[in-house]
């Protein structure tokens, strides 16, 4: 409980932080936002890695993870759908509702709903005294599902936002052959998998990322490559297997050695940091709440701010011929006219209310495994948002998207990663005295 409220407090204290260091640090923002987006890509690089160390199926037993990928990817497609309708019919004015580029951008920013926080989930419960029972085991198969459904409807994301290009191609290409080499050769390659380690993997990656889009900026400055950090990073966490273990050692015991790992003071304390370093840089990285549109404009901000830099070229006007003065103006969500407090406040009640239902449909799956206290615990387990949800607005705004629809995002997913203790408590309380149930389904 004092691991998310301190997530909340940073996430906060970074919003705070994003509404006076514009107007504090004008000549060197962007140089320092720079940094930022460095820094945030990195602890998102090194947290994915983690969630690929969680990730482990029985390959004899595929039929059975199809079922579990379809629930897991209707548990985040609902959230998405309903937030996305909400940002459109209820918070952008009834001119842009038939616009095609004010949907394709809520439909990017909606995503944040999407993906349950897998790493949150996880050591919540088992802090819970959870971990031996069915709601751990299925919930953690559907969260790491959840998050790799978000990582991979990016593609077609981006393509709504930049058009069909050679590159975007190249990306899917790329995409594709993660996904191969993860399953082929899952928990397979013996690498160290300790802290000091997987930051060096995370840098590795960003840098990388870095260095493919500034190289391919080189030859169309237009749409320049850009693999985003999440997927690489979760396959390296997928393909980890720690030394000492023998080539022809069973899943099961890959499994027990690397959590044995990850279970250690040192690790547990690391990996609270950087996800708490992490919260922080995402509030950083959120836009002005206070200052009027035309204050904002006179503000120096860096066109992209993720490591891949996505639409960073694509949305830039200066690229295409366009006026310095017309850079910052990217985005219809972005140029959304304020709102009071009291009205945002309202907002975010009823997204958060919302993307939450759109995670119930579990609950209607596993009759034949769990009863139904168990299946609403798994499906309330799939509520807390954090790092990976605010790894999307991030994305977002590297697009331009911006304005309300961002700030009630960002301070949606605040909430919902706050009451991550309340859910927990919930959980517990409606297994309590019910058989632990290690279905074995449950993967």
């Amino acid at each position: 409980m004092r691991t998310v409220l301190l997530y909340s407090i940073l996430l906060f204290a970074g919003l705070g932080l994003s509404q006076t260091l514009p107007l504090i640090l004008v000549e060197s923002y962007e140089g320092f936002f720079f940094l930022v987006r460095i820094f945030t890509m990195i602890g998102l690089a090194f947290i994915m890695i983690h969630v690929g160390f969680e990730f482990h199926i029985d390959k004899n037993r595929l039929r059975d993870y199809g079922k579990d990928y379809l629930v897991a990817f209707t548990a985040a497609s609902f959230p998405w759908i309903f937030v996305t309708a909400y940002f459109v019919f209820a918070m952008m004015p009834i001119e842009f509702w038939s616009s095609f580029s004010a949907w394709k951008e809520i439909l990017l920013a909606g995503r944040f709903a999407a993906p349950t926080s897998a790493g949150v989930l996880f050591s919540m419960l088992a802090a819970a005294g959870l971990g031996a029972t069915w709601v751990f085991k299925k919930a953690r198969v559907l969260a790491i599902f959840d998050d790799l459904d978000t990582v991979l409807l990016m593609i077609p994301l981006k393509i709504l936002m930049v058009g069909i290009a050679w590159q975007l191609g190249f990306s899917i290409i790329v995409m594709a052959a993660y996904i191969f080499i993860a399953y082929i050769y899952l928990h397979r390659i013996t690498i160290p998998t300790s802290w000091g380690w997987v930051l060096f993997y995370a840098i590795v990656i960003v840098g990388v990322s870095e260095l493919l889009y500034m190289g391919s900026k080189i030859i169309d400055p237009s749409v320049p490559i850009h693999i985003e950090v999440l997927l690489p990073a979760f396959v390296v966490g997928c393909l980890a297997r720690p030394k000492g273990i023998a080539k022809d050692a069973k899943p099961t015991d890959v499994e027990r050695a690397l959590h044995k790992n990850l279970d250690k003071y040192e690790e547990k304390r690391v990996v609270t940091i950087v996800s708490a370093c992490f919260m922080i840089l995402v509030g950083l990285s959120m836009p002005s709440l206070f200052q009027s549109s035309d204050i904002q404009h006179n503000i120096p901000k860096p066109v992209s701010l993720h490591a891949a830099a996505p639409g960073s070229s694509v949305d830039d006007p200066v690229v295409h011929g366009g006026s310095e003065e017309g850079r910052y103006v990217t985005s219809i969500s972005a140029g959304m006219p304020n709102m009071s407090w009291p009205m945002i406040a309202f907002h975010v009640f009823m997204v958060t209310i919302l993307s939450n239902l759109g995670k119930m449909y579990p609950f209607f799956c596993y009759r034949k495994e769990a009863d139904w206290r168990q299946r609403l615990s798994v499906a309330i387990g799939m509520w807390p948002r954090g790092e990976v949800g605010a790894g999307i607005l991030v994305l977002s705004l590297s697009y331009g998207i911006g304005g309300p629809i961002v700030t009630v995002a960002m301070l949606s997913l605040s909430l919902n990663l706050a009451l991550t203790g309340v859910f927990i408590l919930i959980i517990k309380k409606l297994i309590a005295g019910t058989p632990g149930l290690l279905a074995q389904n449950a993967g």
